[in-house]
């Protein structure tokens, strides 16, 4: 009767030692996609105050500097396909980095299971207090490398993708300096 007792009871412990990392799992999975969620809205939102204004600024340059509804027609066409190119460069960029966010917490997530067989087999305060320290290390030096390398891949996709506008602008430019001179 005792020995079931002392099984019961470090089954219990066991169970009752695994719920703050089922929660750890649990909040690193919900901080994971509250920063998807973040990113996706806040590229959505800048991608639509960019294309915005490039719209704004197309139309009042095409009124002010073409006369001709052939000419206007044609700067319009341009204009549009620039805008295509550029939001096919940005769904392709925000898909990347969608993807790369993705597999870091699909790693995270693996990394956080086997962290959490690793406590279970702690002998002592000690061995669970260093583990704790060098598994807070871990992340917080992977999530600072994951945060770089999606700032970088950030930087790179608004360049590429402003990249046929800035062409259309340039040549929208050159139009008024020709037809002012």
């Amino acid at each position: 009767m005792t020995a079931k007792k002392t099984t019961t009871t470090a089954a219990t412990t066991a169970q009752d030692a695994l719920k703050p990392v089922e929660a750890a799992v649990t909040a690193s999975k919900e901080t994971v996609e509250a920063v998807v969620k973040a990113g996706s809205e806040a590229a959505t939102k800048q991608y639509e105050q960019a294309v915005s204004m490039t719209k704004e600024n197309i139309e009042k340059t095409s009124t002010a500097l073409f006369q001709g509804y052939d000419e206007l027609a044609n700067v319009n066409k341009d204009n549009l396909q620039a805008l295509v190119e550029a939001s096919n460069v940005m769904a392709k960029g925000v898909e990347a980095m969608t993807k790369e966010i993705f597999s870091f917490a699909q790693g995270s997530m693996e990394e956080n299971v086997a962290v959490a067989k690793k406590l279970l087999g702690v002998k002592n305060a000690q061995e669970l207090f260093d583990m704790s320290g060098e598994v807070a290390k871990n992340n917080f030096d992977k999530t600072l490398a994951e945060t770089a390398k999606l700032t970088e891949m950030s930087v790179k996709v608004a360049n590429e993708t402003f990249q046929p506008l800035q062409s259309r602008i340039n040549v929208t430019v050159e139009k008024m300096i020709k037809s002012a001179a």
